[in-house]
């Protein structure tokens, strides 16, 4: 114990103790690590808001589920008491609300059809009237066509029935 020196290094020949200075440089090299990694305030005060509206809301959680068993507790027989009437309502309502939205959507639908319509009558080119002008143009040819083939034909067509029927 009495070659203990501190501050000393080992000699080259081995005997004696190094000294707790590396132990005391761990030590600190941790505690600089850890204030790098320290939050600063904002994160504190954003963690503590998260934490603080989880709870909360954790809470308005329960008191929903459980106002909700209760009510159905206690409104349970009453419904099942009264649904002779809400089953027929429901249904009504259901079938009346379904109509209404049914007729909103066509007049939408509607509106929207003569309103492109509009535009494109008033020459100011909406969106597809391209493929409008374009089987427009395809049903004009289509029809020119079958009207040159019925002029070819259509003879050779009346002179075959004149031969099936002669009197005719």
């Amino acid at each position: 114990m009495a070659d203990r020196h501190h501050g000393e290094r080992p000699g080259p020949g081995g005997g004696g103790y190094s000294s707790p200075a590396p132990a005391d440089s761990s030590s600190a090299t941790l505690l600089r690590r850890v204030q790098t990694h320290a939050p600063n305030s904002t994160q504190v005060v954003g963690f503590l808001t998260l934490l603080v509206s989880g709870a909360v809301l954790l809470l308005l959680t329960g008191l929903t589920l459980t106002g909700a068993v209760v009510a159905l507790v206690f409104l349970g027989p009453l419904a099942l008491l009264t649904s002779p009437i809400w089953v027929p309502v429901a249904i009504a309502l259901f079938v009346l609300v379904a109509a209404a939205l049914s007729a909103c959507g066509f007049a939408v639908a509607a509106l929207a059809g003569a309103t492109w319509m509009y535009r494109y009558f008033t020459g100011r080119h909406p969106v597809g009237a391209d493929r409008v002008d374009y089987a427009r143009s395809r049903i004009a040819d289509t029809a020119s066509h079958v009207k040159d083939y019925a002029r070819e034909y259509g003879g050779y067509l009346h002179n075959r029935s004149k031969d099936a029927a002669p009197g005719a």
